[in-house]
């Protein structure tokens, strides 16, 4: 499980770092692994309005937001934003990363494609404020619900702070603790529990990416998925990618992993091997089941469509087969 928190704010050890810290060390005591993206440090340009991720589903801009922000924001199962409201909104910096987040928008209302992490993932807003105006917080709940929208993440509420000003403030509250640790266990519970699936291959960038993205968009909120190969490439298979849209499915920000590093601080309840051309990972007390898929790389796309249909069958039995009924 991971909890992505956005800093919005470019003071160092300030409230609103206070803020997101505290939920972030909450988050991690309940057993997530967590990231934090400190805004202001990243590379982010704001929104040019060229239209192209209105046609295309991605920004022609070539910054942090293509190669580091957009594959977080679709890997995580939690995102924070936290941010001071400047002008009952949110900072400059974070801002242009959510309008840069149009093209995402894009992707579900243009091109007609589901983000496989969309059904689960969940959204929620820190925000604090030096007034005590009853409006304070109006104007930024509304561009967080449609910025977790956009990304594929359901808002699930916030914490706000009013007369927050001075350095120290936010740690001196009362209540924030609290509020913290009951709002945190509150956004993962649905995923705690749930069975680790590692599906492998030997490059991850076809069999196993289609098998996890199926395993996530049927059963998201039973299992954690995760994949990796053995000897990974350097991007995803662009045929794959197109028979998966033609699912209805977006493939869009997804890198290859080694099987290391997809279990990196995790540790797999079940590992599916797509056949046996990887070396397959060893666990002890972990079961591994092959499924014997043929490797399409380098076919004809008719070849592909096959295998992405008997892959999306396989995890179908498989997950009718291990989840208890209903």
């Amino acid at each position: 499980m991971l909890v992505l928190g956005l800093m919005g704010s470019p003071r160092k050890k300030g409230n609103t770092d206070f803020l997101l810290s505290t939920f972030m060390d909450e988050a991690e005591n309940l057993g997530a692994q967590t990231k934090i993206i400190a805004v202001d440090k990243k590379k982010i340009k704001p929104c040019k309005e060229y239209t192209v991720c209105e046609k295309t589903g991605f920004c022609p801009i070539d910054d942090d937001m293509m190669h580091d922000v957009y594959p977080l924001l679709r890997e995580a199962d939690v995102i924070a934003a936290a941010t001071p409201i400047f002008f009952y909104s949110t900072t400059a910096q974070l801002k242009a990363l959510i309008d840069r987040c149009q093209s995402l928008w894009a992707r579900k209302y243009r091109l007609k494609l589901t983000d496989p992490g969309r059904k689960y993932r969940s959204g929620f807003l820190l925000a604090l404020g030096a007034t005590k105006g009853k409006n304070l917080f109006n104007g930024i709940t509304l561009t967080a619900k449609y910025f977790f929208d956009a990304v594929g993440a359901k808002y699930q509420g916030s914490l706000t702070y009013r007369r927050i000003e001075n350095i120290g403030d936010m740690k001196r509250h009362p209540t924030v603790v609290n509020d913290i640790k009951e709002a945190v266990q509150t956004l993962l519970k649905p995923f705690l529990g749930r069975k680790r699936l590692l599906f492998t291959c030997l490059e991850n960038a076809c069999r196993s990416q289609m098998a996890s993205v199926f395993a996530q968009f049927i059963a998201g909120d039973k299992f954690e998925v995760l994949c990796g190969g053995s000897s990974p490439a350097k991007k995803i298979n662009p045929v794959m990618v197109k028979v998966m849209e033609e699912k209805g499915i977006d493939m869009a920000f997804r890198s290859p992993k080694s099987i290391q590093e997809a279990v990196s601080g995790v540790k797999p309840d079940r590992i599916i091997s797509m056949g046996c051309d990887e070396n397959c990972l060893f666990i002890p007390d972990v079961k591994i089941e092959n499924w014997g898929i043929p490797n399409p790389e380098g076919k004809s796309i008719d070849i592909m469509r096959n295998v992405r249909d008997e892959i999306e069958q396989r995890v179908l039995r498989f997950i009718g087969k291990d989840l208890p009924p209903a």
